[in-house]
């Protein structure tokens, strides 16, 4: 257990890719706040979410599972109230976890018994344990009412979105979030921190879920026009020999790429201008957390719940197998861990191990049902021998099946198992990535001989070990809800250090 428990303020970034910073070499995208951070914290440059969309992504960073395991297959599906995550963590070591955004997390049907609970029609619900401090799940009620505050006549939430470039930066919805968290934190936030003479001040926990740079791709104000489009790179173009999935996800109006070079350039230095507003509006964060001697005692952690395709592979938004969809940003700054600051681990983290971290950094046993594993050696200045070599992420399209018997095309459940064929697992190396597809479909690259994912490997001897590997993956990473214990001598047996399933959450 920790001495003295930390401030924690957990970051997402919705949509954010992993390569769009400039500490990481990028041509065009400018992020001097995070660059700036990332001499004093541990940047993971190889951190990858494990799901999208949002729903299922988040529900992996939340409760520490793959969607194999919490299945949140899309967004409206349920999460089950038996998973244990970070805000019921943070709750019993003392936290009042409060929740500045959206968590995206569909009630557990099972937990209510009225048929008309508002809950039971939408996937934008908050994750059980958190105060909800301000409620910007679609149609982000509270920014629209703050628009029209300042004189601004506004349809919807969808036309407040799209009109973000005519109105001044000072009136995005990422400013509206910063500054009511900013409000929060110098009202709610003692100026005193946390010491052993003084030991009355209550640490906070927030969780600050900002919308951008999710599309519509039109940046706030001045940074509308902070990327000349003429100046902005190009995206990686698709391959001539294309997988039948991808060929049809190409033709999705919603996932289609512009078709037009004029096209892809505004949409990419329109995606450029909104990371660096949500840089910009971060480094007021960090000013004001040094401004109250609060720098020193706050765990931060900076991360996306998933990536955006930008053009490439001629994909927008996120889906399918590409890593552009799942490549995200990682930061962690652990104050007293400070061999780790100014680290960049190159090794394949996932945002499955941001539970298991948070929790040893706050002095909480790690629950049982964690796929993840705890960062700390790596924020330490360690490296761990027995780390992991692949990342892994899944893609579920069954939500496109789901009907009801009116059409004709409905499943019969449970015993029909063709939504479970709408699904993908990838894994990707150092030198290769394979794509197992759950109608028995596969795809291998070989990324040493070309990092765009356009070189197929057809070579058996070279495609069955990746097979084999997915497989050991599934197998070692199922549920272990009940596995770890042993009933004995009239009591249950269990492993060390760990908390028993639902024992967790009482």
């Amino acid at each position: 257990m920790v001495d003295v428990q930390p401030n924690v303020l957990l970051i997402t970034l919705d949509q954010f890719r992993g390569d769009c910073l400039s500490l990481h070499g990028h041509r065009v995208v400018r992020t001097p706040h995070l660059d700036a951070f990332a001499k004093e914290a541990t940047v993971l440059s190889r951190h990858y979410s494990q799901a999208a969309p949002c729903s299922p992504g988040r529900a992996s960073l939340y409760t520490g599972t793959y969607l194999m395991n919490h299945r949140v297959c899309f967004n409206g599906s349920p999460l089950n109230d038996s998973f244990d995550n970070i805000a019921r963590v943070a709750r019993r070591r003392g936290y009042a976890p409060a929740l500045f955004g959206y968590t995206d997390q569909g009630v557990d049907p099972r937990v209510t018994h009225h048929a008309d609970d508002p809950r039971l029609s939408t996937y934008q619900g908050v994750l059980p344990g958190f105060d909800w401090l301000l409620d910007l799940s679609e149609p982000y009620t509270p920014w629209l009412t703050h628009l029209r505050e300042h004189g601004h006549v506004i349809a919807d939430h969808v036309t407040a979105l799209t009109t973000e470039p005519e109105r001044d930066e000072s009136l995005s919805i990422t400013s509206f979030l910063t500054d009511n968290f900013l409000s929060w934190h110098a009202s709610h936030a003692p100026s005193t921190r946390q010491t052993r003479h003084n030991p009355d001040h209550s640490p906070w926990f927030a969780h600050l879920s900002y919308l951008r740079p999710h599309p519509p791709y039109t940046a706030a104000g001045k940074w509308a026009r902070e990327y000349d489009p003429a100046d902005v790179d190009l995206p990686i173009t698709p391959s001539d020999d294309r997988h039948g999935f991808h060929e049809a996800v190409m033709q999705l109006p919603d996932t289609k790429a512009p078709k037009t070079e004029a096209g892809m350039r505004r949409m990419r230095a329109q995606y450029y201008g909104m990371i660096s507003e949500v840089d910009y509006h971060l480094g007021r964060i960090f000013s004001a957390l040094r401004e109250r001697g609060e720098w020193n005692d706050t765990v931060v952690v900076i991360t996306a719940d998933h990536g955006e395709q930008l053009g490439d592979h001629g994909l927008r938004e996120k889906v399918g197998f590409f890593e552009q969809s799942y490549h995200i940003v990682g930061m962690v700054r652990a104050p007293h861990l400070d061999s780790g600051h100014g680290r960049i681990v190159d090794a394949f983290t996932e945002n499955v191990d941001i539970l298991p971290t948070l929790c040893e950094l706050i002095g909480a046993p790690i629950p049982a049902q964690c796929d993840g594993r705890s960062l700390l050696p790596w924020l330490d200045g360690i490296t761990p021998t027995d780390w992991r070599d692949a990342a892994t992420w899944e893609y579920d399209w069954r939500q496109l099946y789901i009907t009801d018997e009116s059409d004709g095309a409905a499943i019969n459940w449970p015993h029909d198992r063709r939504l479970e064929r709408q699904h993908l697992c990838v894994q990707r190396d150092a030198s290769s990535a394979y794509v197992q597809f759950g109608n028995g479909d596969w795809l291998a690259f070989d990324l040493a001989t070309d990092s765009t994912w356009r070189t197929p490997i057809h070579d058996a001897e070279r495609v069955l070990p990746l097979a084999q590997r997915m497989l050991i993956w599934r197998s070692q990473h199922t549920s272990r809800e009940l596995s770890g214990m042993k009933l004995e001598q009239g009591g249950i047996g269990r492993w060390p250090d760990r908390v028993p399933w639902r024992s967790s959450l009482q």
